[in-house]
């Protein structure tokens, strides 16, 4: 058996990574249900703009603080004491502003820093790439000791590698000559001096902001930041690559999911971080009975009698077309990633928008063994 029980044995931080559109978020929720169900204390963190993390745990909205699932709701689920279960979407600009107030050795620096347009400007930028704001919560949320276990629900796989390069490249802008000339004396010098010019003392009088002095108070106050951004992405790096860290891949039968899979698993690998497994959702299930269009139409003429037993025979040799079609990718796509029992989520009637339809979900992760196409009904 290697389902979902086994190969989150010993995890503490599970990174759930794929396209977007594949059921990752949900993926991330079951997940997250499950090591709840073994009694684990979890948090799941999603940065899915659609929101749909709040839909599949009942809940109306969620923020930038976990909040826990209330116990009562999760009793039918199969979650007791002293399982538990929190949840919280990313707001990334509240994320970074967080992070200057945990760097700043004083509340005067940390003040100028917030109050500072050039800051303002930048935050909004760096809070909208969203990697390097997921790898600061992400950090934040595996140091709090509430909690066991954090799944991750990381944003569409291109991205996701970034997340994963934030560390090097954050450490990379530190260490910049471009940061290092205005970090310098003469650096600041030179940007006061060009300040007082007649041209930019115009663009002042004209725009009312005062452009290279927010400039130069923005760089000489994020020095004094700069070892503790390197500690930070330091700790990030070792935390991604710790025994206690995974990665699930998560793709759909499709094509192009599974080259985005196919190309994070690569990624992974190259940077050497630990790959837990392959969780192909909203898979078409294979009728275990094999027979042909007409011996269905027969076998429910019964039932339904002749005309619609014909139509439903039609559209189930339809689907198993797709079945067989999905069993072929699966096989592939397992194949190149090395995975030989990926954990298979079939396709949904519905979206999951509550708790009794995530734990179906769960319960197709933490199924017997299967094979590709062949999947376990939840009951």
């Amino acid at each position: 058996m290697s389902g979902l029980a086994d190969r989150l044995a010993g995890r503490r931080v599970i990174v759930c990574a794929g396209a977007g559109g594949v059921g990752k978020t949900t993926v991330s929720a079951a997940v997250a249900m499950s090591l709840a169900m073994r009694g684990l204390r979890v948090a799941v963190v999603t940065i899915d703009p659609a929101r749909r993390l709040a839909e599949s745990l009942g809940l109306v909205a969620l923020d930038n603080v976990p909040r826990r699932i209330d116990p009562a709701l999760l009793v039918p689920v199969g979650i007791e004491r002293p399982g538990e279960l929190w949840a919280m979407m990313l707001d990334a600009k509240r994320t970074f502003d967080e992070l200057i107030g945990q760097l700043s050795p004083d509340e005067r620096t940390r003040d100028a820093v917030l109050a500072n347009g050039i800051y303002e400007q930048l935050s909004g930028a760096v809070a909208g790439s969203q990697e390097y704001t997921a790898m600061a919560k992400l950090y934040e949320v595996a140091c709090d000791p509430r909690f066991d276990a954090i799944v991750l629900d990381t944003p569409p796989s291109r991205n996701a590698v970034d997340f994963l390069t934030a560390p090097d490249r954050l450490t990379s802008f530190l260490d910049g000559r471009a940061l290092n000339v205005f970090l310098a004396p003469a650096g600041l010098a030179r940007v006061t001096a060009i300040g007082a010019s007649v041209t930019f003392a115009g663009l002042r009088r004209l725009t009312g902001v005062g452009l290279l002095d927010d400039l130069a108070v923005f760089f000489r106050t994020l020095g004094g930041l700069t070892e503790g951004f390197r500690l930070r992405a330091a700790a990030v790096r070792d935390l991604l690559a710790a025994p206690a860290t995974t990665f699930l891949i998560v793709a759909s039968p499709e094509p192009g999911p599974s080259e985005e899979a196919v190309y994070f698993a690569g990624r992974l690998r190259a940077a050497g971080l630990p790959f837990g497994g392959l969780v192909v959702n909203r898979v078409h299930p294979l009728d275990p009975a094999e027979e042909d269009q007409a011996a269905t139409a027969k076998r429910l003429e019964g039932a339904l009698g002749p005309p619609l037993a014909r139509r439903v025979a039609r559209a189930h040799a339809e689907l198993q077309v797709l079945a067989r079609r999905d069993a072929a990718g699966i096989e592939r796509l397992a194949a190149r990633l090395g995975d030989p029992d990926p954990m298979l989520v079939q396709d949904l009637d519905s979206d999951v928008h509550d708790l009794s339809a995530l734990a179906a979900v769960e319960a197709q992760l933490s199924g017997t063994r299967r094979r590709p196409g062949a999947l376990r009904t939840p009951s």
